[in-house]
């Protein structure tokens, strides 16, 4: 048996291949990560519309009555804060003093709630779940194998999908949701995405997922509509200073260090949260940061980040040459000295010190 054959495929992955695109191995999944060109697909969902395919990403519902309390303790950010429809960004803290896993949390009801998690980390965050769920008895059910997700992005992504559904889009708030119908087919319709390029993210049953791909395209025709891979889809969610789990956030980083204090909600308990405030409260030692090189090269994650006299500072953990920028931008975390917006750092790559300079998150306004 090939790698190939060991890796999980999406309802979509023959259709990626029929579209020539370059499969790679990601999450566990046999994923596109570029159809022709990743300068062009990255264009294609700023300037106008792009889809993803994302159907690896995992589905967990959470209902019964006692959802409300474990989803509040489970997850860092204001639970109640939430109303029918809505959608929230957080993150599960773990017992060490990290992140489990960062999450999309949509409120249905008080009774039942998605939990929208990385393919990644599917079973840790079950297991993590399941583990926390023993002092609540919510039930916890998994549906990411039952789910496909189309994430319809770019300016024109609006106008595309609208064609095809009945509902208002533009009554849909950012980060608000709606159940519906596209193309003839069930679907949960959120105002949602990883790419700060507006746009919508489809869900639907497997089996509906290829005549919605192909109805999306359709309507995307007169907006030079783009298949894009995950190539394009981490140059752009970087260009907006969005964190990805298990480079910029992991099991050892509070979300204090990580500029996610907007996330993190110390008006209720949640797991470990005396451990986050007192990291707020002393000033965490290290910062997430963003990071323009102003010498030529390109950062990676890993390298050393230093100060002027070499010494390290840091470490990057996301880079990239920026295809909106032009541009050589990345993320790291440094010693909060060296965190200000204008201060000098220098990026090691391959011996060399190229110069760099902090800059205020995200690169792209």
């Amino acid at each position: 048996m090939t790698q190939g054959e060991l890796l999980k495929t999406t309802a979509l992955t023959q259709t990626h291949r029929d579209l020539g695109a370059k499969m790679v191995p990601f999450a566990g999944y046999d994923m596109p990560v570029l159809y022709t060109n990743l300068i062009q697909e990255h264009h294609a969902v700023r300037n106008s519309v792009g889809v993803f395919d994302v159907s690896h990403m995992g589905e967990v519902f959470v209902t019964g009555p006692k959802a409300y309390d474990f989803v509040e303790y489970l997850t860092s950010n204001d639970v109640s804060a939430l109303v029918d429809g809505k959608v929230q960004y957080s993150c599960m803290p773990n017992n060490e003093g990290g992140i489990v896993d960062d999450l999309l949390v949509y409120r249905f009801s008080a009774e039942k709630y998605l939990l929208v998690i990385n393919a990644s980390n599917i079973d840790k965050d079950l297991n993590w779940m399941h583990e926390i769920n023993k002092n609540f008895g919510a039930d916890i059910n998994n549906h990411s194998d039952n789910f496909s997700l189309l994430a319809v992005q770019g300016p024109n992504a609006i106008k595309a999908v609208q064609k095809i559904t009945e509902t208002p889009l533009e009554s849909i708030p950012y980060y608000a949701f709606e159940e519906g119908n596209i193309a003839g087919c069930d679907a949960i319709i959120s105002n949602t995405g990883y790419t700060g390029a507006g746009g919508f993210e489809l869900y639907v049953s497997n089996e509906n997922a290829l005549a919605v791909w192909n109805a999306v395209f359709e309507a995307g025709k007169e907006y030079d509509i783009m298949p894009c891979g995950l190539g394009a889809r981490d140059t752009l969610r970087l260009e907006k200073g969005f964190c990805l789990y298990g480079n910029d956030i992991n099991d050892t980083t509070s979300p204090i260090e990580a500029g996610l204090g907007w996330i993190t909600k110390f008006n209720k308990p949640f797991n470990n949260h005396e451990y986050h405030l007192k990291i707020k409260e002393n000033k965490p030692s290290k910062k997430l940061v963003g990071f323009v090189l102003q010498d030529r090269g390109i950062p990676r994650q890993h390298y050393p980040i230093c100060s002027a006299d070499g010494t390290v500072i840091g470490e990057v953990t996301s880079g990239t040459m920026s295809p909106t920028l032009s541009q050589a931008i990345g993320m790291g975390y440094v010693k909060s000295e060296f965190s200000k917006a204008g201060t000098e750092i220098y990026v090691e790559v391959r011996g060399k010190l190229l110069k760099s300079v902090v800059t205020k998150l995200p690169f792209l306004a």
